[in-house]
């Protein structure tokens, strides 16, 4: 019997013990061959993309030439205004791909001993550039599955039997239960968003679905107006989960990553920031079969080549 990929030496290329045992010289060249690829690590200027520069080594900066403006590896990235040591962010990077279901932010912030609002505002950052990859743009194509799972929105029962009231009436709801509609190809990517009723799935994929796919859905009666654009193959959960290939059994184990993820691991979610969860469980799923050493490289590139968060940068201090 063949070994999977996941227990094999292959699927290990990279570890904290690599990323210290390096220092910090080792990680702050890393950043830079991720920030300046096309010159192998050397510094372009980010204002007029002049490629001679002065460094300044006291402060790790550089200097333009051209037009005298003063930057770092981080300035215009994700990471701007950091003040974590380099070694430190890529340790982050890899505690988060190594986690195939998520870290919990205090176990993040153990790790790396730094303030909890730290970890967790590096963490979402991090989300961040893994959804440059998930949320593309780009319509999915072939045989795409779809489907829909509620997250969050708990209310707990009462203690004694006469107080307790009928949670399924809108009165007695939290409000903040949402569901992940994913779309999911079968030799692919998934694409997930955050909506209030699953329902809004049909015009979702309308939107970014190709229109000559083919869809497999459940039984689920809003799922009969695809049937209007497209070829659907449907099945009956209270039946059977596969029927002769047809089967929403791909969505079904990203929800069940992400439902892991969610329960097991972060003990709730906020509706505002569920997105970036979704889409942080898609990168995973997506990328299962890749050694986690390359994991790494791709979230330090799409950091490097992302614009400042304008929904992290100084997150905690507009909310004090």
């Amino acid at each position: 019997m063949a070994q999977h990929f996941l227990l094999s030496t292959a699927s290990r290329t990279l570890s904290l013990r690599q990323i210290y045992k390096g220092g910090e010289e080792a990680a702050y060249k890393t950043f830079c061959e991720m920030r300046w690829p096309e010159t192998n690590g050397e510094a372009v200027c980010p204002r007029c993309s002049h490629g001679e520069t002065y460094s300044i080594t006291t402060r790790r900066k550089f200097k333009c030439k051209n037009c005298h403006h003063q930057f770092s590896v981080t300035s215009g990235t994700i990471f701007a205004s950091r003040k974590m040591d380099f070694v430190d962010l890529l340790a982050a990077i890899c505690i988060l791909v190594n986690a195939s279901k998520g870290v919990s932010m205090v176990q993040l912030s153990r790790d790396l001993d730094c303030q909890y609002k730290t970890a967790f505002v590096l963490a979402h950052k991090l989300r961040e550039a893994m959804a440059q990859e998930v949320q593309t743009g780009e319509v999915l194509e072939g045989h795409v599955e779809i489907d829909g799972a509620y997250f969050g929105g708990h209310v707990r029962p009462e203690n004694r039997k006469e107080d307790r009231k009928d949670r399924r009436l809108k009165i007695n709801q939290t409000g903040k239960r949402r569901v992940v509609i994913a779309m999911r190809e079968r030799v692919g990517r998934t694409l997930p968003v955050v909506a209030k009723d699953e329902g809004e799935g049909v015009a979702l994929a309308n939107e970014n679905v190709c229109r000559m796919a083919t869809m497999s859905a459940d039984e689920a009666s809003h799922w009969d107006l695809l049937h209007v654009g497209y070829q659907v193959d449907r099945v009956n959960h209270s039946e059977c989960y596969s029927d002769h290939g047809k089967h929403t059994n791909m969505a079904e184990s990203y929800f069940s990553r992400l439902r892991r993820m969610v329960d097991g691991q972060h003990h709730g979610v906020s509706p505002h920031y569920l997105h970036q969860y979704a889409n942080h469980a898609a990168w995973l799923e997506d990328n299962r079969r890749s050694d986690n050493g390359t994991l790494a490289r791709i979230v330090v590139s799409n950091a490097m080549g992302a614009g400042v968060s304008r929904s992290w940068k100084g997150y905690w201090q507009r909310a004090a």
